[in-house]
């Protein structure tokens, strides 16, 4: 019985997705690239932000696709708790800016409450040591576009306004992400050590 529990558990933790990302205390690499908002395009500075407190920021695999609509229509829904906390959200993903236009502007989704950054190239992902998988040939979105750039591991960084990653977030489903960064953020504001 005992061994029969021991190869489910091992099963189960070779199952759990690795998340191997820049840890917490680290400095946070900058970003500085284009981004949209409510569908327009910007220029998002990330040092720029953290004048005016803490960002929470936030890898995901692609636009338009399941996960990443509720995780981005979650923190467009609590958008004012993390702004109450103090904090200001981006996302981040390989999609492309014009995806991201329609994206961040669409009620359903970011519904024009926070920036999200066009990482094509994948650079700002691999300086947060975020994992980043070619797409599969003929994947499409939920909206049956065909996606053609990579996808990033789904995680989070909080980040003081010091430029140091406060906590990382990942190995959650997308609520759960989006509740334990604005956890992470409250108790920033309280004062207390953040876990």
């Amino acid at each position: 019985m005992k061994r029969l529990f021991l190869k489910v558990l091992l099963s189960q933790l070779i199952a759990l997705p690795a998340l191997a990302v820049l840890p917490e205390g680290h400095s946070a690499p900058a970003i500085e690239a284009e981004a949209s908002l409510a569908g327009k395009a910007l220029n998002y500075s990330l040092q720029e932000n953290l004048k005016k407190g803490p960002v929470v920021v936030y890898f995901y695999p692609s636009a338009y696709t399941g996960g990443c609509n509720i995780q981005a229509h979650t923190f467009a829904v609590d958008h004012d708790k993390f702004a109450a906390a103090g904090a200001s959200i981006v996302g981040v993903s390989l999609d492309s800016i014009e995806r991201l236009n329609d994206f961040s502007a669409d009620p359903e989704y970011c519904a024009g409450k926070f920036p999200v950054v066009a990482d094509a190239d994948g650079k700002i992902a691999q300086s947060y040591d975020v994992a980043v998988r070619a797409a599969a040939p003929g994947k499409t979105d939920t909206r049956g576009a065909e996606i053609n750039h990579g996808f990033a591991e789904r995680a989070t960084f909080v980040i003081t306004p010091d430029g140091k990653i406060a906590a990382t977030v990942g190995g959650l489903k997308p609520k759960e992400n989006v509740a334990k960064a604005l956890d992470v953020v409250q108790q920033l504001k309280a004062g207390q050590k953040a876990i």
